[in-house]
């Protein structure tokens, strides 16, 4: 066997490892699992079709809490902003007489607006992400308590349910926008040098400025999309629900932040990444259903979450170094050999990283 042929083996080895694909193994375990235990319930055609819809909201909302995480920033007020953003778009129907089709880019723009007060907060107010997001969290809390009354926002205007409830193709509105978006976040960070700088911003701040990267507008603007992106998993989910109920978006957040840690561990070895959280969704959430169909008690989903999330943690944190430094190598060009003949310490003058990183 030549050395190339022994190479692509262990490429093919690594790509199959359970340590790269680890939530695929699980899936199928689950599977056979409950296919065995509660085979009438657990096959049925409708119950696959309702979870990859009922889930798509929340692979929006974990992306929104991913592009953050890229950046170096928690955002632990994703829930919140889901829940502030699902009765606003609510009010703007009902009690301010606002068209639907005017008051959804109006939603989506008042989350951008709040991942902009939040991003600044980080970055001019000097506060750690996780004690200005929980802040902030509170009161977009507090905002929508006081917008809702604490009760239900109902009478939403004819039209606006069926954007969550049309199907094509026997999927639903929400499941193509999770995909659409899942696609076009996957392309900027992984295929465009705005992605490549993302990743030096979070894993290496100072070595990022010091080749040219502007860390703060990064994190300012990760927050930004953050924002948008989970102003759109409440229109959706109003949309759905066809009311606006205050109670549903907070309980995002621990499946959000469960689905991205645990997807860190997919396929790019502890590093964030789109496809690992969209994988990670359907398996926590195939999970959960399992148990749910044998008679599991209300609270298995949030024991199960909780134990996942302090699972892929530890997961993530034992992934950290060898990502770290792979994202490093991929991000400044005097880190990488080339054609096997360069050493790694190598290193162009400032201004030509500087200069590559923008290509």
């Amino acid at each position: 066997m030549s050395s190339s042929e022994v190479t692509t083996n262990q490429k093919r080895l690594r790509l199959l490892s359970f340590r790269n694909i680890s939530a695929i193994y699980i899936f199928v375990f689950i599977f056979v699992v409950f296919s065995l235990v509660t085979p009438q319930t657990f096959l049925q055609e409708g119950v696959w079709r309702t979870l990859l819809d009922a889930q798509a909201i929340t692979v929006i909302a974990a992306i929104g809490v991913m592009i953050p995480l890229v950046t170096g920033s928690f955002n632990l007020a994703i829930g919140a902003e889901v829940g502030f953003a699902g009765i606003l778009v609510a009010v703007l129907q009902v009690k301010a007489g606002i068209p639907f089709a005017m008051a959804i880019p109006l939603t989506l723009l008042a989350g951008a607006l709040v991942g902009l007060v939040s991003g600044l907060i980080i970055t001019k107010g000097r506060i750690d992400s996780f004690i200005a997001t929980l802040g902030l969290s509170s009161i977009l809390l507090a905002a929508l308590a006081w917008m809702s009354s604490s009760q239900q926002v109902v009478g939403l205007q004819e039209g606006f349910r069926s954007i969550a409830t049309s199907r094509l193709l026997g999927i639903t509105v929400p499941a193509y926008v999770m995909l659409v978006l899942a696609f076009v976040v996957w392309y900027v960070l992984e295929r465009t040098p705005v992605g490549r700088r993302m990743y030096a911003a979070g894993y290496n701040p100072d070595g990022a400025r010091l080749a040219g990267v502007h860390v703060v507008r990064l994190r300012i603007g990760a927050l930004v999309a953050g924002g948008a992106i989970a102003a759109m998993a409440g229109v959706l989910l109003t949309s759905r629900l066809n009311t606006g109920e205050p109670t549903v978006g907070p309980g995002l957040l621990l499946p959000a932040l469960t689905a991205v840690f645990l997807g860190s561990t997919q396929f790019k070895g502890g590093r964030f990444n789109v496809w690992g959280t969209v994988i990670a969704v359907y398996v926590l959430a195939t999970g959960i259903k399992g148990l749910q169909l044998i008679g599991g008690p209300p609270w298995i989903s949030d024991l199960f979450n909780g134990i996942a999330l302090l699972a892929a943690v530890g997961l993530s944190q034992w992934e950290k170094p060898s990502a770290r430094t792979g994202a490093i190598r991929r991000a400044f060009p005097f880190g990488r050999r080339q054609g096997g003949d360069e050493a790694e310490g190598s290193a162009p003058p400032a201004p030509e990283r500087a200069e590559s990183l923008t290509r």
